[in-house]
């Protein structure tokens, strides 16, 4: 079946497929562990039940949402050593430990203090449990840095030294390496990303039970508190981006031509092409929609200085034009329509009817996937424009895999899909049944078994010693949703 397709081919298609699915779990658990955190934190300083009804209600979701982003992270792993093992022998010197870090830092704490956060609101002090929420929102920024790390060293790497056995070794200076110079932009601008596709849902689940019940008081706050982080985060988000294109032009000029479109040298100042077909036998974008000497302007904030193209670039070293092409305008025309929700929002809120006009609900209810699509695409840019290396001009991607038979690597693929689409399909069906539901006083938050965790050890009794038929009977009644009572 698969014996005539390329193995290299292949493995990279099963990579994409599975850290495209991963990305949009961390892509959503970062921005709502800091949302949680901000929510009951306003429910201890004001004391107001509503805050913590929205807090118990977003806290299923995460448990779900988070659950998910490790499972499929750790299918990630074992890539390295099945598929890309050349890759991981030869760069495990310089990002083994920043992965150890992550797990050392991040997943320890966000481990640590999960349960707490999950099930401990009733038995800790509230001070306590909100520092649990506090650390769990640190743990996931923190894992957010240690691989964004790595994966921006694979970008401009630095600080290493090859080995005789040509493996890249730690040089004189760790920091050199994590700081590596794509680095900080690439972070500032993947959490804001990730706050602002949460940002997305939650304004998105709040026009949707708005549309049902304007007077729904849950629905105008996360509606509200959405509509806040779209007005103010996404121009932030526009001047990163911006920031982090320069750094990317100075260390990768060829990602930024491909994603300009830029067959050829301009040496009078290049036109911005807003829309068009690249087509790479010809070198030429078809029926380009261009706005004259403005890439000049954006990239050199002068209309008439020369930008390279793609033509002073070895054709074996250049990126797929089309699909870099194409995922940066999808990534930017998002984040402008983005950024239109959120000053249509000021608009309403100043006119006083940011719960009345049903077509800003439409609207933000219609954008509420929009940061995982604009996220995806903004992943795609970043490593399909790195190509034909994997770290950059230095390993190509042919040399980096393992070497394995297209049928071995078919196979897998095609077990991924099946599996990824009825395991992680029912995860994503289950988060949109509990959206569905509208958030009501006095929400329960995440639910335990009737009688609590099993113990094997210790003095607690087992759980065929430690109730009645009646003491489970009556916590059971008492844990049930409103919704749930016959």
């Amino acid at each position: 079946m698969f014996d005539q397709l390329d193995a290299l081919l292949l493995a990279r298609i099963q990579f994409a497929f599975t850290v495209s699915f991963h990305f949009i779990f961390p892509a959503f658990s970062i921005g709502l562990a800091s949302f949680l955190a901000v929510l009951e934190g306003l429910w201890l300083r004001t004391g107001k039940q509503l805050y913590l009804d929205l807090f118990k209600y977003w806290l299923k979701i995460f448990a779900i949402a988070f659950a998910m982003g490790v499972v499929s992270g750790i299918v990630m792993s074992y890539q390295f050593g099945t598929n890309w093992s050349v890759f991981s022998d030869r760069t495990g010197p310089v990002l083994g430990p920043l992965m150890a870090y992550e797990v050392l830092t991040a997943f320890f704490l966000e481990a640590g203090f999960l349960g707490v956060m999950l099930f401990g609101m009733e038995r800790v002090g509230r001070k306590l449990h909100f520092a649990a929420t506090l650390m769990v929102a640190v743990g996931t920024t923190i894992s957010a840095f240690w691989i964004l790390s790595v994966n921006s060293w694979m970008q401009t790497p630095v600080g290493f030294e090859m080995g005789a056995n040509g493996q890249f070794l730690p040089g004189p200076s760790w920091w050199t390496i994590v700081f590596n110079p794509s680095f900080p932009y690439r972070l500032v601008h993947t959490v804001l990303a990730a706050f602002i596709t949460t940002a997305f849902v939650v304004g998105g689940v709040g026009a949707w039970h708005l549309l049902k019940d304007r007077g729904n008081l849950h629905a105008r706050k996360m509606f509200s508190m959405a509509m806040w982080m779209a007005a103010l985060v996404v121009p932030v988000q526009i001047v990163a981006g911006d920031m982090h294109g320069l750094n990317t032009l100075e260390h990768q000029p060829q990602k930024v031509m491909a994603m300009e479109g830029h067959y050829q040298s301009h040496p009078d100042g290049a036109p911005l092409i807003l829309f068009g077909i690249p087509d790479s036998e010809a070198r030429e974008v078809r029926y380009a929609v261009e706005i004259p000497k403005a890439s000049s302007l954006i990239l050199k904030h002068d209309p008439n200085a020369p930008l390279a193209g793609l033509d002073t670039i070895p054709r074996d070293e250049q990126p797929p034009v089309g699909i870099v092409f194409w995922s940066f305008r999808i990534m930017v025309g998002l984040g402008f329509a983005m950024l239109g929700v959120g000053l249509w929002s000021l608009l309403a809120r100043w006119r006083g009817k940011l719960y009345e006009w049903s077509g800003l609900h439409r609207v933000a209810l219609l954008m509420a996937p929009s940061g995982f699509v604009a996220v995806i695409a903004g992943w795609v840019t970043t490593e399909v424009g790195r190509q034909p290396y994997v770290v950059y001009n230095l390993l190509r991607t042919a040399d980096a895999a393992s070497p394995l038979d297209a049928p071995a690597v078919g196979a897998s693929l095609l077990a991924f899909v099946i599996v990824y689409f009825f395991v992680f399909g029912a995860g994503v069906w289950y988060i949109l049944h509990l959206m569905h539901k509208s958030p009501h006083p006095g929400e329960f938050g995440v639910k335990r078994g009737d009688k609590g965790p099993i113990r094997t050890a210790g003095i607690t009794p087992g759980p065929t010693q430690g109730s009645t038929d009646g003491d489970a009977h009556t916590l059971s009644d008492d844990r049930r949703e409103p919704g749930d009572r016959p």
